[in-house]
């Protein structure tokens, strides 16, 4: 159907299948995080849902692009009943971008048209490889981290191939729970394959297939007007660096330059570093950076439009091969989210200088992540992941957001959950103080957390922001770095680099984990004074900070 027939469906049923569409998504996540079995999924929400039209492409969800890729180079026709599971970084070019990442994909079928599909994937919690969690700093190679799944059918015609289940699970430490997450998954995209056939039967499939195609048609229109407003013709250059690789190599430069093209925004990494020896490589898949920009342009300008597929004409993008954005096989890719969390600073810092107005800083620029794997007082074997989060730059409407995720519907894992399933403590859990760049609007605080190890074991840590600081913009000053300490049981400290892999912990050592703040936005001198008084009451700056960064006088009752 073109844009134009598109235009013709009437506005007000676009909208209700429109947010029919929205309610589906929210649906799969819902019964994901009531079936899941780990912490990563359940209570962390790392999960990604999507429904497509029939050629793939995404009509909402976050995470899409992937599916026109695994359509054409998957060697089987998909029937219905089918469920496709994979899991190879380097099968679907970096649309699932490391091996823990399992991606489901079921074909939504109404009568003999098949009009859509619905996916997700989810991070799994092991999936074998030389570490817990299969994200090793010291992997020389993809073949490390675990195992990887070609695209395959986990059911043909709704029949479930267990013998691929039984093999696919003896590779994980995490068996029980890989498989309650993995089915989890399946039963969330098979609840929206039911969801858009409901649609269909409601409205008729005609009606339906239109409404998708003027989703998509309205959704690129209004990036078209945001790329014409806010990218210049001329281009704009910035650059970061990801602080090292885990193996005692970096900084690694990542360059971005953007300029637009009549009305396409030119995207060109060239003169970013040649792919690293350890794991922190992105394996950019070009469809999925484009979602990405198209995240940033939608939020940054015009938070009401739909996020779909529509506009990714509207991108062109320039990824060098054997970069440590296009790294070749079989590079390791295992903590690519550092690297891809340091990408979106780097196109906010070039947006930024495009649109000076919704300029902001960088963030804490990384994913920072624990894992503590043992076996406990009754020799069970446990292993506890997570995702932990820092500070969001200030922004021209405030300040940034203190210990909150770069990606917004990630949330943390409640203290509770993790002291009655693992044998830990935490002991301290807070706002890490003065960890924000100062500003006119402050940068949001990283977190300071403490873990008190109850049984000997290992941890394995991710994280970077270490030596390099998250930048502030128009005089705001950086963020304070990302900091590791061990705290022996006998008063011995142990300063840990942040990405390292299977240190020994006792029974009574605590871990110090404080992840990295955000750049502040504006001269310090132009905050009010009444906000710094606020902010050293609630102990997100300490007095000797507000005195130093700010000149503002504290009474007595504010200290």
């Amino acid at each position: 159907m073109s844009a134009k027939e598109a235009q013709n469906v009437d506005l007000v049923t676009v909208e209700i299948i429109e947010r029919a569409l929205r309610s589906l998504r929210d649906e799969m996540d819902a019964v994901v995080l009531r079936s899941a079995m780990s912490p990563i999924i359940r209570e962390q929400h790392d999960e990604f849902p999507l429904v497509t039209n029939a050629d793939g492409l995404m009509l909402v969800g976050q995470f899409g692009s992937y599916v026109p890729l695994l359509l054409e180079t998957f060697d089987e026709t998909i029937e219905p009943g089918d469920v496709v599971l994979q899991s190879d970084p380097y099968l679907c070019d970096g649309a699932i971008q490391h091996t823990p990442d399992w991606l489901v994909l079921v074909p939504i079928d109404y009568g003999d048209a098949r009009v859509g599909y619905t996916s997700m994937f989810g991070h799994m919690l092991d999936v074998g490889g030389s570490v817990p969690g299969s994200m090793a700093a010291t992997a020389r190679s993809v073949w490390e981290e675990g195992l990887r799944i070609p695209p395959i059918k986990l059911f043909s015609r709704g029949e479930l191939n267990r013998d691929v289940l039984k093999v696919i699970l003896r590779n994980s430490r995490t068996p029980d729970i890989n498989e309650a997450d993995l089915f989890a998954i399946v039963a969330a995209c098979r609840t929206g394959a039911d969801r858009v056939v409901e649609l269909c039967e409601r409205f008729g499939l005609e009606t339906y297939l239109a409404a998708g195609d003027a989703m998509l048609a309205r959704t690129r229109e209004a990036v078209r007007r945001i790329i014409l407003t806010y990218i210049p013709e001329e281009p704009v250059v910035f650059e970061d660096v990801v602080d090292d690789d885990g193996q005692g190599n970096g900084p690694f430069r990542m360059r971005l330059s953007i300029h637009r093209v009549s009305d396409r925004a030119v995207l060109d990494w060239t003169g970013s570093d040649p792919e690293a020896p350890g794991p922190i490589n992105l394996l950019t898949h070009e469809g999925l950076f484009k979602m990405f920009v198209g995240i940033y342009l939608i939020m940054a300008f015009d938070p009401e439009i739909l996020f779909n597929e529509g506009f990714h004409d509207l991108i062109e993008v320039e990824l060098p091969e054997g970069s440590i954005l296009k790294p070749r096989f079989p590079a390791p890719l295992g903590l690519l989210n550092i690297s891809l969390a340091r990408q979106l600073d780097v196109v906010q810092g070039a947006l930024a200088a495009c649109a000076p107005e919704y300029a902001a800083g960088a963030g804490y620029g990384s994913s920072p992540a624990m894992t503590y794997s043992g076996n406990d007082e009754r020799g069970r074997y446990f292993q506890l992941g997570e995702i932990s989060y820092g500070g969001l730059p200030g922004r021209p409407k405030g300040d940034g957001l203190d210990g909150h995720s770069w990606w917004p519907l990630f949330t943390n894992i409640p203290t509770e959950y993790i002291e009655s399933y693992y044998p830990v403590t935490v002991e301290r859990y807070r706002s890490a103080s003065d960890s924000g760049g100062a500003g006119r609007h402050r940068g949001g605080n990283g977190i300071e957390k403490v873990y008190r190890f109850e049984v000997a074991g290992e941890v394995t840590i991710q994280d970077d922001r270490w030596r390099s600081l998250p930048w502030g913009v128009e005089g705001g000053l950086p963020g304070a770095p990302s900091r590791k300490v061990l705290l022996r049981s006998d008063g011995a400290r142990e300063e840990l680099p942040s990405k390292c892999d299977l240190v020994p912990v006792a029974a009574g050592d605590r871990l110090l984990f404080i992840t990295a703040g955000a750049g502040g936005l504006g001269d310090p001198s132009g905050r009010d004074p009444a906000a710094v008084r606020r902010d050293v009451r609630r102990g997100l700056v300490s007095a000797k900070a507000a005195a130093r960064n700010y000149g503002t006088a504290l009474e007595k009752e504010d200290t």
